[in-house]
């Protein structure tokens, strides 16, 4: 088994905090997640995560006009200069405190961070020739009084306007002018939200505060107006001059004022001409001059008085302005008449953020406490994505038979389906009234169980999209655990107050048995994956593992006691094996048929000691509370994976027992228990600081905390870091892929197959000019088999690609088993993304058909699984297209039998006429 998982996808989570952004094709969203940054594709219906990772969330994000180039800023002010190509970090930058915004000048020449109540202004990396000067410095300034919040560049690049929260937008100019020194603009009476340039031929400016204020600046000038600062000349001193100062003895000297000079004939010209020159070149002044001003606030503070502004956001060359409230209610307006378009209400929580596309159709919309991420086509009023990850922790999760789809389940109560193709979320279940607490996928994929803290068990039709049945205990009972036979016929759920197991008929819907004897909360089941067998493996907080057979004995059962309290159970795929994790941090492996332990796994010094910022043990005391919660068997069951409260995964050999590989899951700081060692600058005299809770402001404006002299509060807000933890694995079935369902939400790992040099029976005389040479000599057997020792992907593709249709079965047939093997794992792969999509069935086809009986279908389980799911994936994307054009293929095959009919009628009684004549 290859151990060369990479990360891949972020699922389960769209947007966190921090600033939208929409590419330059105008249908690519880039969000912030945490500390990690998502692309959603909405022309392709496909999302991806960059693979970079910073030490903290990242909050202030900015894309360069060319797309080349993305500026991402962390809560503590390290930012990170990341190529869009590579896809890769390429600088980094401390600016050592947090950037509230920033923002690529027009012309890409420079970018502006704002920091505190200062504004730097840096030329934009990669424009010299030759030189890369990462943030090279040009200008700063330090005229706010508070810190600043927005920025905004003019259409030329010369003008920037900044806002703060001393109620001021001030504007800084790059190079000197001669008739512009600072402007500042005032007439507000709140933090300034959003300052933008009205049009992309002028300077007039528009502002907005907190409170709701607009307010239009109509500027003095127009931009061919400004005139370049050029510094006074020195007055150069004769050659003959032997004084040692340069003093200009005709302004030193006082002359009286009826004094007059001589008149001749140069000073009278001079003087005549002066004031035509002073006429021609008279300097017009820069300053603003207050329009307008509108109250936003007027429409959203009738449903809601405590409602604030939030988010704005301006689209030059529509002249489209777009404001979000507190409310989650936003408003479009048409400027600068301020004429109102369109205004929705998306949810109950803050905007934090807006954006919107180049074309000004689409308009971005970020949630950050529901996790919300929305696209709005204001114009047909449709969504163009709607996605929301899961509010609360994630609990569980569970992969479809062919590794296609994802089921989750969470502490909000929904169930969610996401597809790991796309990475967006299809359906969205909230049934439940209570925290989720398990989930599971049917074997044939048409349903899907959830277990809750409710009391019930649901079932979920994945064809109609419905809760078609829903399973309730005789007396209430919390859920905690849910498993399903191999044949999709029987359903156990173990009770977290009352100890029992109960175990239903998913047709009839009925309850068959009630399996009483765990004395402690049942923490996991399992069913055997044998078709064959319905044995359940049950562990509890008792310190017990029961194996039940409830369908054809009862409740009888057989007990093996544990060295502590289990806390998980699953069973290998051959189904002769359970895996049991307790709470004493090992994991032990029994025989079920003879209910002996095979081996023991000690993995607490594996897990790790994440200590948290208000611990007050050592590391080493706070290992003894740490224990693997979830476990996962990989497809073949040769490995395990394991993880639990703390950042690390670990994978096992079964046989040997020891630990082949370990995965950190999250570098992010802004989650507590990531850290070894506890910052001791934090302890005092009085204890941890950070036990001490600090009063802050929300969105909303208001004080969390009730104290004497604030405004009112919400009492039971307080300021917490998550811990980080790993609450579910579960291997894909094609066995490409593993999932974490962890406090960063639903993290993917693949198999990186492009950076593993994997040469296969490599012999000396076999290179990439050997296999052409031979393909070319219509060896195609031959040349498989060397492409396939090589095991390079393109050379392989190559080769395949060039044998003749009429040729695969020969080709087949001519190369042994070995090949044969390895050969169907490439046309499983390749299957997800070629277009010769017929070819590469005929060669499925040949090797099921003349060596499928020989395949070992236990080691090629994930090859035969991928290969499954690719052609599943072909067949549903095809049908729909078939189902979309049908009536088009019949016309277009009915003209084609017309027309052979036609044709033939022609050339018969062109034969008759030809009879006629003979």
């Amino acid at each position: 088994m290859k151990f060369s998982y990479k990360f891949s996808n972020l699922l389960g989570t769209v947007y966190r905090k921090g600033n939208l952004l929409f590419a330059n094709d105008g249908s690519t969203v880039i969000s912030p997640v945490g500390n990690r940054i998502s692309i959603y594709d909405l022309k392709n219906n496909k999302s991806s995560t960059l693979p970079v990772e910073s030490r903290f969330n990242y909050t202030a994000i900015d894309l360069s006009p060319n797309g080349n180039i993305l500026i991402a800023v962390n809560e503590e002010g390290e930012a990170h200069i990341i190529s869009m190509i590579s896809k890769i970090i390429v600088h980094k930058y401390r600016f050592k405190r947090p950037v509230r915004c920033v923002k690529f000048s027009p012309d890409g020449k420079y970018f502006a961070a704002c920091k505190e109540n200062n504004v730097f202004i840096f030329d934009a990396p990669g424009l010299q020739v030759g030189n890369y000067n990462p943030f090279v410095m040009k200008r700063v300034f330090h005229e706010a009084t508070d810190e600043t919040t927005t920025l905004c560049w003019s259409f030329d690049s010369k003008f920037l306007a900044v806002g703060s929260k001393d109620t001021a937008t001030k504007l800084y100019s790059i190079e000197k002018w001669a008739n512009f020194k600072h402007c500042t603009l005032g007439g507000h009476s709140d933090e300034i939200v959003g300052s933008f340039f009205d049009t992309t031929d002028s300077y007039d400016l528009f502002t907005i505060s907190k409170n709701g204020h607009l307010c239009l600046w109509e500027c003095s000038i127009e931009p061919d107006d400004l005139i370049a600062y050029e510094p006074s000349k020195k007055k150069e001193k004769p050659n003959d001059s032997d004084s040692e100062d340069d003093v200009d003895l005709e302004k030193a000297i006082e002359k009286p004022d009826d004094f007059q000079m001589p008149k001749n004939s140069n000073t009278s010209s001079s003087e005549s001409e002066q004031p035509k020159r002073n006429k021609e070149n008279e300097v017009k002044k820069f300053f603003y001059k207050k329009v307008t001003r509108h109250f936003l606030l007027d429409e959203v503070k009738k449903t809601d008085k405590h409602a604030v502004l939030t988010a704005a956001s301006y689209h030059v060359n529509t002249r489209i302005l777009v404001v979000g409230f507190s409310s989650g209610s936003f408003f479009i307006y048409e400027m600068p008449d301020v004429n109102m378009i369109h205004s929705l209400d998306i949810s109950s929580q803050s905007i934090s953020s807006i954006a919107i596309n180049n074309s000004g159709d689409w308009i971005a919309l970020g949630c950050s406490q529901l996790g919300q991420l929305l696209v709005w086509e204001w114009q047909s009023e449709t969504y163009a994505m709607k996605q929301q990850g899961h509010s609360n922790n994630m609990n569980s999760l569970a992969y479809s038979g062919d590794g296609q789809f994802i089921v989750t389940g969470g502490d909000d109560g929904k169930v969610k389906l996401w597809n790991t193709l796309s990475g967006f979320c299809i359906v969205t279940f909230s049934e439940h009234t209570s925290a989720v607490s398990s989930v599971i996928f049917s074997h044939n994929r048409k349903f899907i169980v959830s277990a809750s803290l409710d009391g019930t068990a649901r079932a979920y039709d994945l064809t109609r999209y419905r809760n078609f049945k829903t399973f309730t205990s005789p007396r209430p009972v919390q859920f905690s655990c849910v498993a399903l036979d191999a044949s999709d016929e029987f359903l156990a759920v173990g009770g977290q107050d009352f100890f029992d197991i109960y175990l239903w008929s998913v047709k009839l819907g009925t309850l068959l048995e009630i399996m009483s004897g765990h004395e402690g909360p049942v923490a996991s089941l399992a069913f055997s994956p044998n078709l064959a067998s319905t044995a359940l493996a049950s562990v509890s907080w008792d310190k017990t593992l029961k194996l039940w057979n409830a369908i054809e004995h009862g409740s009888t059962h057989e007990t093996i006691e544990l060295t502590a309290d289990g806390l998980c159970v699953v069973y290998n795929p051959n189904g002769q094996e359970v895996a049991v994790s307790t709470l004493d941090g090992q994991i032990t492996f029994f025989e079920c048929k003879n209910a002996t332990q095979t081996g023991s796994i000690e993995g607490r010094k594996d897990l790790g000691s994440g200590r948290s910022d208000t611990d007050l043990i050592t590391a080493k005391k706070n290992l003894e509370g740490k224990a693997f919660t979830t476990l996962c068997y990989s497809a073949d069951g040769s490995c395990i994976l394991a993880g639990g409260q703390w950042k690390n995964v670990c994978i096992y050999n079964v046989k040997e027992t020891i630990l082949m590989k370990k995965f950190e899951i999250t570098q992010n700081r802004s989650f507590d228990a990531v850290d070894d060692f506890i910052n001791r600058r934090k302890m005092s005299e009085f204890g941890n600081l950070n036990l001490v809770e600090t009063r802050e402001e929300n969105e909303g404006g208001r004080v969390t905390l009730r104290l004497p002299g604030v405004r009112s509060g919400n009492m039971a807000s307080r300021s917490m870091k998550p811990e980080v933890r790993v609450f579910c694995l579960q291997f894909s079935p094609t066995g490409q892929s593993w999932a974490a369902a962890t406090t960063e939400g639903l993290l993917i790992y693949s198999l990186d197959v492009g950076l593993v040099f994997d040469p296969f029976y490599l012999d000396l005389g076999i290179t990439v000019d050997s296999v052409k040479k031979t393909l070319k000599e219509e060896e195609y057997a031959k040349a498989l088999m060397m492409a396939l020792k090589l095991n390079e992907k393109d050379l392989i593709q190559n080769v395949v690609e060039k044998i003749p249709f009429n040729n695969i079965e020969f080709t087949v047939k001519s190369i042994p088993q070995l090949y044969v093997e390895r050969l169907l794992k490439f046309i499983a792969a390749e299957m997800e993304k070629t277009r010769h999509i017929e070819f590469y069935l005929e060669f499925a086809e040949a090797i099921l058909s003349q060596a499928g009986h020989k395949i070992n279908s236990d080691m090629n389980m994930p090859t035969l699984l991928l290969l499954q799911k690719n052609m599943q994936r072909k067949y549903d994307d095809l049908s729909k297209i078939c189902d979309f054009n049908q009536y088009t293929l019949d016309w277009i095959l009915k003209s084609a039998e017309l027309k052979t009919k036609k044709t033939s009628v022609e050339e018969l009684e062109g034969s008759i006429q030809e009879m006629d004549i003979d």
